[in-house]
């Protein structure tokens, strides 16, 4: 478990860069179809390999679900707000995702939600006020679209503890990305999504995402909240968002203003707490 934290903390973290340099070489949401669908057909050959190309006929309304939650509710949402947010601040929005899942857990499958929890969930949700309020007159739009991504996320993490436990993990990641993918690649159709400058740095900002974010980094959340409470399985990837505005920082040439980062460290601190007996659990199993 321990190595599919590191790793995941890596792959997503830096990702955050690659994405926004993305931005300025593909439309968002054909950016992200080309991602989904060819890291799935990644994932099928490994499925085909494995001789577990297809999941049961009693999975496939589930991952039909969770390929529209996760790969393009969340994922659409994520690059749609990086063309006008900064890295960092799009990382920290989108994970807010544990909040949201602390709440549905409590309602769909019966994990507590307890003072800590609320606590915590008070504190993120005084962040994403404060972030609201420093961006209302720019960027409050976009700010929304990637807290609704971070929403569909935690629906499909929902989906996945009650419905999909019993599916194979790469099966099942590999065909949420291509469902996602195909709807995504039909929105970007007809949208007109079409135009992409290709050149060395956008060829190698969607490789990234389909070998790296994309088809290794979904089958190990999957693999994380396969094997945690779903409430707490936000601990695997606390990091991340870290790491993404320290690269946005590092790599973009991105400014954090005091307000700015007071917002993000009371989202993060109160992710933290939703998550904290959980997570020194994990890190010295």
């Amino acid at each position: 478990m321990v190595k599919a934290l590191i790793l995941i903390y890596i792959i997503w973290g830096y990702n955050w860069v690659v994405m926004k340099v993305s931005t300025a070489y593909f439309p968002p949401v054909l950016f992200v179809a080309c991602r989904a669908l060819m890291a799935a057909a990644v994932l099928l050959l490994v499925c085909a390999f494995r001789h577990r190309f297809w999941p049961e006929r009693k999975y496939w309304p589930w991952i039909f679900l969770t390929g529209f939650s996760q790969i393009v509710m969340n994922n659409a949402a994520m690059q749609i707000g990086i063309v006008t947010l900064s890295a960092g601040l799009v990382a920290v929005l989108n994970y807010t995702m544990p909040v949201f899942m602390a709440i549905l857990a409590h309602f769909f499958l019966g994990e507590r939600l307890t003072k800590r929890k609320l606590f915590g969930i008070v504190l993120s949700m005084a962040g994403l006020c404060l972030l609201m309020n420093i961006h209302f007159d720019n960027h409050i739009g976009a700010m929304i679209i990637v807290l609704a991504g971070a929403l569909g996320w935690a629906i499909s993490g929902i989906i996945l503890k009650l419905k999909l436990g019993g599916c194979d993990m790469i099966t099942c990641t590999a065909w949420q990305m291509a469902l996602g993918g195909l709807v995504l690649a039909v929105w970007a159709a007809a949208s007109g999504q079409t135009a992409v400058i290709w050149n060395v740095t956008s060829v190698s900002a969607l490789l990234y995402n389909v070998f790296l974010a994309g088809a290794a980094g979904f089958f190990l959340w999957n693999y994380i909240l396969q094997h945690m409470e779903a409430s707490k399985a936000g601990t695997a990837i606390l990091v991340v968002p870290a790491i993404g505005v320290l690269s946005g920082i590092l790599f973009l040439g991105e400014t954090l203003t005091w307000n700015i980062a007071l917002g993000m460290a009371l989202i993060l601190t109160g992710v933290v707490i939703i998550v904290r007996k959980h997570s020194s659990h994990i890190l010295h199993r």
